[in-house]
């Protein structure tokens, strides 16, 4: 039986808006989702390093480093995914309130889990679909993984045998077998200023 009844919100002196107004920017997550190799981890590096170099407070969440701890012991099957993304959600809202620019790089392969996150979020929700085709990023194939899965070493790898839903309607499409990562940086940075966020 769940204690949740006897759980009572906590409310706090300090809230979001004067963390924002502290740090000049307004708290946001730059949600990068796409195939595996598509480039996300990569542009979110350099969008990030941009950031900081404009003296922007951010944090980047990458979908391996979050594994190795926070989702440490959760599995690539559907239920797991879908609990990778919730816990990544969580975390992503509390850096928002701390007025943080939050960079997240996740395969994040469903369309309902994403809609989750921005219901969650609402207005401060980016979504940045990293468009690549499946040949671009088997052909990259950095980690290997492509020729793992094709040689079915791995199950349920994205591209492969499990989908990827694209974003229907993001705020920022980056074609990375177009553009260069230079280009997509400042294409969402460009995003960020015209929208207020720095």
């Amino acid at each position: 039986m769940s204690d949740n009844n006897n759980i009572v919100w906590h409310d706090t002196n300090i809230k979001r808006e004067d963390r924002e107004a502290l740090l000049k920017q307004k708290g946001a997550v730059l949600w990068f989702t796409g195939l595996s190799g598509s480039g996300k981890s990569t542009v979110a590096n350099a969008v990030e390093k941009k950031l900081y170099e404009a003296s922007r407070a951010t944090y980047l969440l990458d979908g391996d480093n979050i594994r190795h701890g926070l989702n440490k012991g959760l599995g690539f099957d559907t239920k797991d995914r879908i609990e990778n993304i919730r816990r990544i959600a969580e975390v992503s809202k509390l850096f928002v309130d701390a007025g943080i620019i939050t960079l997240t790089a996740f395969i994040s392969p469903f369309i309902k889990e994403r809609n989750d996150v921005r219901g969650l979020l609402g207005d401060r929700f980016i979504e940045i679909f990293v468009d690549c085709s499946l040949e671009a990023c088997e052909g990259r194939d950095p980690k290997g993984l492509y020729q793992k899965a094709r040689a079915g070493e791995i199950k349920n790898f994205t591209g492969i045998d499990s989908p990827y839903e694209k974003p229907v309607s993001p705020e920022i499409i980056v074609q990375t077998d177009i553009k260069s990562v230079d280009e997509c940086a400042n294409q969402i940075l460009q995003y960020l200023n015209t929208n207020g966020f720095i």
